[in-house]
């Protein structure tokens, strides 16, 4: 444990405890609320790791490899990105599952294409984003994202070289 983490934890462990001195009631209630939504974020994270495990046992690393890590670092910048358009997992979850991609033969680039795109581009979400800012709007914030996308993952594999 380094320094920082230190400190925080002494912080929180400080602010719990003027905020029991304070109201014990609210304090324990808190604290309550707090158990139950981490152990409801901490089965989700769980699951989804896991998935991701089955899916990397599943698939195999030539296969990624091959898709986006192949010959053209263009099209496999590509296809990492058609591929977070569409897949629906949080943030969080898609760093270390790209961890695996790279040590897996995929390009630096296409694995950011990836994240990139999974995070500004909302293809599954469309059909709320229409009824809610129109297709016009959608379409246009989509394309824009998925095409300003690639520019930041070309960044990122210059800058990351």
């Amino acid at each position: 444990m380094n320094i920082s983490t230190i400190l925080l934890i002494l912080l929180a462990i400080i602010a719990l405890t003027i905020s029991f001195l304070k109201d014990r009631k609210k304090t324990i209630e808190s604290m309550m609320s707090a158990k139950s939504r981490f152990i409801e974020t901490a089965t989700q994270v769980i699951g989804i790791l896991s998935l991701i495990g089955l899916f990397l046992a599943i698939i195999p690393e030539s296969y990624i490899k091959s898709v986006l890590g192949g010959s053209s670092i263009w099209l496999s910048t590509l296809y990492g990105a058609l591929i977070g358009t569409v897949t629906i997992i949080p943030a969080f979850i898609a760093f270390p599952l790209s961890s695996s991609l790279v040590r897996g033969g995929a390009y630096l680039v296409a694995v950011a294409a990836f994240i990139t795109t999974l995070t500004m581009v909302g293809f599954a979400t469309i059909p709320i984003e229409i009824e809610h800012f129109g297709k016009k709007f959608t379409f246009t914030r989509n394309m824009l994202s998925f095409i300003f996308a690639i520019f930041i993952s070309l960044g990122m594999g210059v800058l990351l070289r």
